[in-house]
């Protein structure tokens, strides 16, 4: 399969041959199963030592005539502390068990549960990466991601490498000549204030992902406008992160670079 290069101006070029990568088939159920490993869940657990940590000490005895026993008083075999204390006499109350008021939790969460990611085995990676740069290009999956536009025809997007070159300013307005004006809306990283209590909580903005710029290792463009990704670097997670098909541009010598790792 063939794909017209677009210059700096947004006008197409020369032809280029996309890899095996962009015609593959697209596996859902692996790039769903990738993504889904790699969210990150913070861990969290109560206090190892909770529902411990009262100051009374001793053992409840269950023998007769014993110091401190609780035999023959009409209560239950439960994990006690002492309240009050009056000459050989005590008043117990229950205490650590889970049924006890102040008590431990039954089965906490555990922080050791939830350390690490899911492992993937090697070749189902490479299919879910595959299938991403697969999708990042159908037409299908796009416009059901970016419902507010109806039809995106552009796709799939490869720009000359000279794009890597050009300052921030001259390389937004460049982006905007090769995307044109409706693909412009959804490709640049926005920032609002949220609506509502959440502002109040630690999230004040909120901004959508913008579009996804895949360069060569030897290329370099800095910018916060946009995502930038390098081939050798690039994941499902890069390019499928809520849903298959990302808005995404690849440069001349990333498409070569593709090739090379996919053949």
């Amino acid at each position: 399969m063939k794909t017209k290069i677009y210059n700096l101006e947004g006008k197409e070029g020369s032809e280029i041959a996309l890899p095996v990568c962009f015609s593959a088939k697209i596996r859902e159920d692996l790039i769903s199963k990738v993504v889904e490993s790699k969210v990150r869940k913070q861990p969290y657990a109560p206090n190892p030592v909770a529902g411990s940590q009262h100051s009374a000490s001793g053992v409840l005895h269950r023998r007769r005539h014993v110091w401190k026993s609780s035999y023959g008083r009409g209560i239950s075999r439960v994990p006690r502390k002492i309240i009050s204390i009056k000459g050989s006499q005590f008043n117990w109350i229950a205490a650590s068990t889970p049924n006890a008021r102040g008590g431990r939790r039954a089965h906490p969460p555990k922080v050791v549960s939830m350390i690490g990611q899911s492992k993937i085995n090697k070749k189902e990676a490479t299919l879910a990466l595959i299938s991403a740069i697969s999708a990042s290009i159908n037409k299908k999956y796009l416009e059901e991601k970016y419902q507010t536009i109806e039809k995106i025809d552009k796709l799939p997007i490869v720009v000359e490498s000279k794009i890597s070159q050009l300052k921030v300013k001259e390389l937004l307005s460049s982006l905007k000549k090769i995307l044109g004006e409706k693909l412009s809306t959804i490709a640049f990283k926005e920032r609002s204030v949220r609506a509502g209590k959440g502002k109040l909580r630690g999230r004040k903005y909120k901004s959508n992902a913008g579009m996804l710029l895949v360069t060569s290792d030897k290329e370099e463009v800095k910018t916060s406008k946009i995502e930038v990704a390098k081939v050798s670097k690039l994941g499902v997670w890069d390019l499928a992160r809520g849903g298959e098909g990302r808005l995404t541009l690849y440069t001349e010598e990333a498409i070569k670079q593709l090739g090379e790792k996919f053949k």
